[in-house]
C-alpha cells in the first residue's frame, strides 16, 4: 500500500560500485535534467516514481550489495512505494538475461553503453550538445574525470572488458573543454579515472598520449590538482613524469595496482611484467619524482598461490613502502581466464593474507606519517565533521586515503572547498592532525 504520494515527474538514481560508475551517474543525471526530469542521487526520500540503479559487477561482494540494492526496490514497487524500477551498469551488462528471470519486477536492464536506450525508454531524448556535461555527485571542488572507457588488458582475474568492452579514448579537445566547464562550475581538483590510464590515445593516436593531455589539462584555469588513478605498471609511460615534475597542479601521486610481488603469480595473472621490473619501475618513478606518494591494490588468494609467493608479497611490501595500499581477496569470476583454473586457496586463507598485509601497511602508514609532524602542506578541505574540518594532501585521494583533521575553532579559518596551509602536530595510522598557518 502506498503511503505518499509519488512524483511521476521524479527520478533517484543509485550508484553503486567505482568512480567509473559515480561518472556514468553524472552523465545519465545531466541528461535527465535536461528533459526537464525532477533528478536526485541516492535520495532517502521515498517520493520518487522511478529508480534508477547502476550496478557493480566487479567481484563476489560488489555483485551481492547491487543484487540486494536491486531486491530492496523490487520490494518497494511491489508495495507500492516506486512505479518503475531500472537497472543499468555492469552487474546488468554481465548476468542481464539472469537477471530478467530472477527479478521479473524491474521494468528493464540496461548495459554500460546505452545511456540513449535508457533515455528513450523514459521518451527522454539524448541530448548531444551535452556532451560532457554532469551533475555531480561530489563535493563542487572536485570531480571524477574519465579520460577513457573499456580495457584492452589481457589480466587473467579481471572481467571488467566482459562489461566494459574494449579500450576506447575520448579526444583531447573533449576533454579540454570538459575540463574548463567543470572549473567553471568552481571544480578544483580533477581525478583522473579509466580502466588503465597508461593506454590513453593508443586507438586514437597510435602512441600513448598520456603525457600531452596532462599537460593541456594542466593549463586549464582554476584546476588546481590534477590526480592520476589506475595506471597499468606494463608500458608504463615515462614522459608522464616529467609533467608530474614540470607542472604544479599535477598532484606527486600515482595509483598503480600492481596486483603480485611473486613473478610465477604475475605470470599467471598475464600481468605483462615481472617482479624485478616491477621494482625497478618503482625505483625509476621516485627518482624521478622523489616525493611522489605511489598507491597500489593487491589480490592475496589467486589460484596456486603458495605460502612462498604469499612470503614474497610480504617481503616486497615491506620493502617498497607504498604509501598508499589496498588488498583484496581473490574472487573467481566466470568467463575469465582465470576461472579456468581452480579456485584452490581457501576463503579464510584469502582473508588472512588479506588482513596480514594490510596490518604491514598499517604500520609502515604510521612510520611514514610521523615524518610528517612539523610540516606544513596545503590542504584542500572536503568537510566539516564534529568537532573537525577534514582535508587532503597532494598525497592523498577522497575516500581511500588519508586526511588531515584540523580542529573547528577561532583559530582555524576554513572554508569547504578551499585551500589552507596546515602545520601537522599529531599523526595516527591513518590520519594527520594539524592546525591553520
Amino acid at each position: 500500500m502506498k503511503t505518499k504520494t509519488l512524483k511521476k515527474n521524479k527520478i533517484n538514481v543509485v550508484t553503486l560500485g567505482c568512480s567509473k560508475n559515480v561518472f556514468d551517474s553524472e552523465l545519465l543525471m545531466a541528461q535527465l535534467k535536461a528533459n526537464k526530469f525532477d533528478v536526485v542521487h541516492e535520495s532517502n526520500e521515498e517520493d520518487s516514481a522511478i529508480v534508477i540503479i547502476n550496478t557493480c559487477g566487479f567481484i563476489d561482494n560488489a555483485k551481492e550489495e547491487s543484487v540486494n540494492t536491486i531486491l530492496a526496490y523490487a520490494d518497494a514497487k511491489d508495495e507500492g512505494r516506486v512505479d518503475k524500477v531500472y537497472v543499468t551498469g555492469c552487474l546488468s551488462e554481465r548476468y542481464r538475461e539472469d537477471l530478467k528471470q530472477e527479478i521479473p519486477q524491474v521494468d528493464a536492464f540496461f548495459g554500460t553503453r546505452e545511456l540513449p536506450n535508457i533515455l528513450k525508454t523514459l521518451r527522454a531524448d539524448y541530448k548531444k550538445e551535452l556532451l560532457g556535461e554532469r551533475i555531480l555527485t561530489t563535493p563542487s571542488h572536485y570531480a571524477y574525470f574519465k579520460i577513457a572507457e573499456g580495457c584492452d588488458r589481457p589480466c587473467s582475474f579481471c572481467a571488467i572488458p566482459l562489461m566494459r568492452g574494449g579500450h576506447k579514448s575520448t579526444p583531447i579537445e573533449q576533454l579540454v573543454d570538459n575540463a574548463k566547464s567543470l572549473a567553471s562550475q568552481g571544480v578544483k581538483e580533477l581525478m583522473l579515472i579509466a580502466q588503465d590510464l597508461t593506454y590513453y590515445g593508443l586507438d586514437l593516436y597510435k602512441k600513448r598520449n598520456l603525457a600531452e593531455l596532462l599537460e593541456k589539462l594542466a593549463d586549464v584555469n582554476g584546476i588546481d590538482w590534477i590526480r592520476l588513478h589506475y595506471a597499468y605498471p606494463s608500458g608504463f609511460p615515462m614522459d608522464v613524469l616529467d609533467v608530474m615534475k614540470d607542472h604544479p597542479n599535477v598532484c606527486n601521486y600515482l595509483d598503480m595496482p600492481l596486483q603480485h610481488a611473486s613473478t610465477k603469480m604475475l605470470k599467471a595473472m598475464r600481468r605483462g611484467i615481472t617482479k624485478e621490473k616491477t621494482y625497478e619501475l618503482v625505483q625509476k618513478i621516485r627518482d624521478k619524482v622523489p616525493d611522489v606518494a605511489l598507491r597500489t591494490t593487491l589480490i592475496a588468494g589467486y589460484p596456486g598461490e603458495t605460502e612462498q609467493d604469499f612470503k614474497e608479497m610480504i617481503d616486497w611490501v615491506q620493502d617498497i613502502r607504498f604509501d598508499r595500499l589496498g588488498c583484496f581477496t581473490y574472487s573467481h569470476e566466470e568467463n575469465t581466464h582465470a576461472y579456468n583454473f581452480e579456485d584452490d586457496v581457501p576463503d579464510e586463507v584469502k582473508k588472512e593474507r588479506a588482513e596480514t598485509i594490510m596490518d604491514i601497511q598499517s604500520g609502515i602508514s604510521y612510520e611514514l606519517n610521523q615524518e610528517k609532524i612539523g610540516k606544513t602542506f596545503k590542504v584542500l578541505f572536503d568537510r566539516a565533521e564534529g568537532d573537525y574540518f577534514y582535508g587532503r594532501t597532494e598525497f592523498d585521494s577522497p575516500e581511500v586515503d588519508n586526511e588531515v583533521l584540523v580542529k573547528i575553532n577561532e583559530a582555524n579559518h576554513v572554508r569547504i572547498g578551499d585551500f589552507a596551509n596546515v602545520k601537522i602536530n599529531s599523526a595516527d595510522y591513518f590520519d594527520l592532525f594539524g592546525e591553520v598557518v
